[in-house]
């Protein structure tokens, strides 16, 4: 048994190697047949290797709330969720389609918890997820043109299944920012899809962008193709554990 669950482990089939550890310790499965008891050895290691992957897209993703799930929202009336609607969101076909969502509402409506509640079960379909926030985003990006990694890093944000950014709007930008925010949209564009988390109503958002122009191919880029929730109620920071 020890040779064979070094084999395993030299073919790095750890799910295998330690259900197999297990598995000796059972009278049941030691009576199973050989076909019994491989198919519940690949079944491990076929969970093993799903949760490292979850556990990997999970960390990559950032999400600012890791643990957030669409569950744990409450769906009261007075906060005009859409109930019915975020569950069909939360399968993801609209990531698949390459559509977008917008998520506003006041600060504290819980806007940022849905985001990254959506960005946890696009992590749990496989679907390769990006949180970040506008002002860091910028940042990310002038800083990367200093250090001459600015085409590498728009490919990245380019290639991002979902791309999720947060407090849009909450900073004014620049003609250089809004180049990017030209460029990132343009380059992810009915190739894949984008959350915005935002205050501020989508008809405010060509003043917040600046440039007339620029605001008008941003915003035809995200807003036509979008599901969008408005949040409503007051700050869920004002209720204990309030998502």
């Amino acid at each position: 048994m020890i040779m064979i669950k070094e084999k395993l482990t030299s073919l790095k089939l750890y799910g295998m190697a330690n259900a197999l550890e297990e598995y000796a310790k059972s009278e049941a499965f030691n009576d199973m047949d050989f076909e019994e008891q491989l198919s519940m050895l690949l079944e491990q290691e076929t969970i093993y290797r799903h949760n490292r992957q979850l556990k990997r897209l999970i960390t990559m993703a950032k999400l600012r709330y890791s643990d957030a799930c669409i569950e744990d929202i409450k769906f009261n009336a007075q906060r005009g969720i859409n109930k019915h609607l975020l569950i069909e969101l939360s399968k993801m076909d609209w990531v698949r389609n390459k559509r977008n969502m917008i998520i506003t509402g006041a600060t504290g409506t819980g806007k940022t918890y849905i985001a990254c509640a959506v960005g946890n079960s696009a992590c749990r379909q496989n679907v390769k997820t990006l949180y970040t926030r506008q002002h860091k985003l910028m940042s990310e990006l002038r800083i990367s043109r200093a250090t001459g990694e600015y085409v590498k890093l728009i490919d990245r944000l380019s290639k991002v299944e979902l791309l999720i950014i947060d407090d849009w709007g909450m900073s004014s930008l620049n003609d250089d920012q809004r180049r990017d925010l030209l460029e990132i949209t343009e380059n992810r564009y009915n190739l894949h899809s984008t959350i915005i988390a935002t205050q501020f109503p989508i008809d405010k958002w060509h003043s917040l962008i600046g440039d007339p122009t620029i605001a008008d191919a941003v915003c035809d880029r995200l807003i036509h193709n979008a599901y969008k929730l408005k949040l409503a109620g007051e700050s869920m920071r004002k209720t204990e554990n309030g998502v």
